[in-house]
């Protein structure tokens, strides 16, 4: 234990004292939060009016605005919560890299024990970065319309939870082959880029076909972003809900992804609970068995 406790402190450390990448993924949710503010409230604001409007009812610009805010909100941390674990485990690629690795396997430090620092400490600063990124959104639906319980803001913190640590999982398992600053920059890209449109936060599956809304449901991310989408908008809807006939909310939910679909059945959301975390243990297991056989591989030669 006191191994794991000086390698996981190692890690944090050579993390933060690299201001660099530090900044870099401290800023970028906060930049996506402008951005988001900024390009797509007015589009949110109009898919919104024009459910309404279609159903002959009126809602007030403050709901419409709280709405529009926990959207933008869950669309920020569905994609932080895994964008950012990305940048976080870069460390574990830099030591393969700089021959880090490599000190560490002529010292008693096992390779079991280094893995799980890795997995640790790539968990613990995601989880400040989007605890930060998560504060900053709340502030930002303070200002523009808040409606949301103490509850929901505790469910949102629990969903960041299981999110970053599927996230670590996922990053841990496809860094663990990589090997190059080429790489690194690569997988980095990729996931920047494509991770928020298959789990649905830059647009709605309901916007998609649905044979591509179909595959993209088995896809794990895809129900982070309905848990935490729904706690966000929730207080909104249940506001909007006094003065609005329930099939125009349902239009809403619908439309937005609180309500999704695995074919033509509803996904009720301890589904969505259950599909993350055996998500997050399976690819735990996956970073696991590689290090095992990895190990195996090590000693054989």
């Amino acid at each position: 234990m006191k191994v794991f406790l000086i390698t996981l402190k190692r890690n944090a450390k050579l993390f933060f004292k690299d201001k660099g990448l530090f900044f870099t993924s401290l800023i970028t949710p906060l930049i996506l939060l402008v951005l988001y503010a900024t390009f797509l409230s007015n589009v949110y604001e109009q898919t919104f009016v024009g459910i309404f409007e279609a159903f002959e009812v009126k809602v007030d610009k403050n709901m419409i605005n709280g709405l529009v805010g926990g959207q933008l909100m869950s669309s920020l941390l569905a994609v932080s919560c895994v964008t950012v674990s990305f940048c976080s485990n870069m460390l574990m690629v830099q030591d393969k890299i700089t021959g880090a690795n490599k000190d560490f396997s002529i010292t008693p430090v096992k390779r079991s024990t280094l893995a799980f620092s890795y997995y640790v400490s790539t968990t613990l600063v995601t989880l400040i970065i989007c605890f930060i990124a998560l504060t900053a959104s709340l502030i930002y639906v303070a200002c523009v319309g808040w409606y949301i319980s103490f509850t929901d803001v505790l469910l949102m913190i629990l969903d960041v939870f299981i999110l970053v640590t599927f996230g670590t999982a996922l990053s841990s398992v496809i860094n663990h082959f990589l090997s190059s600053q080429g790489q690194i920059s690569a997988v980095g890209s990729i996931v920047s880029s494509c991770y928020g449109f298959i789990c649905g936060a830059y647009m709605p599956l309901s916007s998609f076909s649905d044979g591509l809304r179909n595959a993209l449901m088995f896809l794990p991310g895809t129900y982070g972003t309905s848990l935490i989408r729904n706690h966000a908008v929730n207080g909104a809807l249940k506001a909007i809900g006094e003065t609005v006939p329930e099939n125009a909310i349902n239009e809403v939910k619908k439309a937005i992804d609180c309500n999704i679909y695995f074919f033509e059945t509803q996904v009720e959301t301890w589904v969505c609970y259950l599909v993350i975390a055996l998500s997050a243990v399976a690819l735990v297991g996956a970073y696991v068995l590689i290090n095992v056989l990895s190990n195996k591989k090590a000693k054989s030669n």
